[in-house]
């Protein structure tokens, strides 16, 4: 297993959506790995693969108190999103030292391919559902930002910039 490192915005793979995966293979079950531990090294809930410059559709989340609960998930399609909505602050290691609360639906369901090749459903609420919808964006070619209005984010852009000329 090897620590990725996260592309820097605006690089194209973020800004593009993935591509579906056929199948799951050993390949795919070692980029899972290595997401998995490029997760757990840094604070944050998920990890799609466009963030590590792998364009398919793979995302990993774990929200468990105590990490090792990662869902593992190919082809991740939101089939149903509750009328409830919450807010939560939401990041970036693309984008760092900026963060903004993004409003997304409280709970979801999601269909996905999953580590045994099966099409699974599985119901997500609270940060599990905020971090799932996060990491679809990911493979569609979304930011969090992208959910802000368009003075906000100007603003979140132009103080990353600001950021990353500073170091």
């Amino acid at each position: 297993m090897t620590v990725k490192a996260c592309v820097p915005y605006p690089h194209s793979c973020l800004r593009t959506a993935a591509a579906p995966v056929s199948q799951i293979t050993d390949e795919v079950r070692a980029i899972w790995r290595d997401m998995v531990e490029t997760m757990d090294a840094m604070p944050g809930y998920g990890l799609a693969a466009v963030q590590i410059e792998i364009a398919l559709q793979l995302a990993v989340v774990d929200c468990s108190d105590q990490r090792g609960q990662a869902i593992l998930m190919a082809n991740p399609t939101v089939l149903h999103a509750s009328g409830q909505f919450r807010e939560h602050e939401e990041a970036s290691p693309n984008l760092p030292g900026v963060s903004a609360v993004v409003l997304r639906p409280r709970a979801v369901t999601v269909r996905f391919l999953n580590a045994e090749n099966q099409i699974e459903e599985r119901d997500f609420v609270n940060l599990w559902a905020t971090s799932v919808q996060h990491q679809i964006d990911h493979l569609s070619g979304k930011m969090y930002f992208d959910h802000l209005s368009a003075v906000k984010r100007k603003m979140l852009l132009a103080r990353s910039e600001k950021l990353r000329k500073r170091q």
